[in-house]
C-alpha cells in the first residue's frame, strides 16, 4: 500500500504540474518502500538524492509559470520552496554523515510537507495559471 496516495484533492488543475506532483509522490513512496525493506545506505541515498533533484526541477517549473503570469504570491511561494530545499539538503548531508537514518519521522515530514504545500499553497495559483492558458 502506498505511503502517500495521489488523489483529485491534490490536483492543481495544471496537467504538467499535476504530473510532477505525482512523480514526487512516487519518489516518496519509493523511498518509503526502500526504508521498510531495509535497503542499504547506498540505495536509500540514491533515492533521496533523486527526490531532492526532482523537487528542485519541479519548483523551478512552478516559479517559471508564476513569473510568466505575474502571480502575486511568487515571493512567498519561492521562500517556501527555498526553505524546503534547504531542509532536504541538510537531511541529505546528515544522512551521508551517518547522523540521520531514513525513519518514519522523516517520511512523515516529507509526506506532510508535500501534501500540505500542494493543498494549501499550490492550489492558490490554479486560477491564475488557468486564466493565463496554463492548463
Amino acid at each position: 500500500m502506498a505511503f502517500l496516495k495521489w488523489s483529485e484533492s491534490l490536483s492543481v488543475h495544471v496537467t504538467e504540474i499535476d504530473e510532477q506532483h505525482q512523480k514526487l509522490i512516487q519518489l516518496i513512496n519509493t523511498l518509503h518502500d526502500a526504508m521498510l525493506e531495509k535497503k542499504g545506505k547506498e540505495v536509500l541515498g540514491k533515492i533521496l538524492d533523486e527526490l531532492a533533484a526532482y523537487t528542485v526541477y519541479h519548483f523551478s517549473t512552478e516559479e517559471k509559470y508564476m513569473e510568466q503570469c505575474g502571480y502575486p504570491g511568487l515571493a512567498f511561494h519561492k521562500k517556501e520552496h527555498d526553505t524546503f530545499v534547504g531542509k532536504v539538503e541538510s537531511l541529505i548531508q546528515d544522512y551521508q554523515a551517518n547522523k540521520l537514518g531514513i525513519t518514519i519521522e522523516l517520511m512523515t515530514f516529507l509526506k506532510d510537507w508535500v501534501s500540505n504545500h500542494i493543498q494549501i499553497t499550490d492550489k492558490k495559483y490554479s486560477d491564475t495559471f488557468n486564466k493565463n492558458g496554463i492548463i
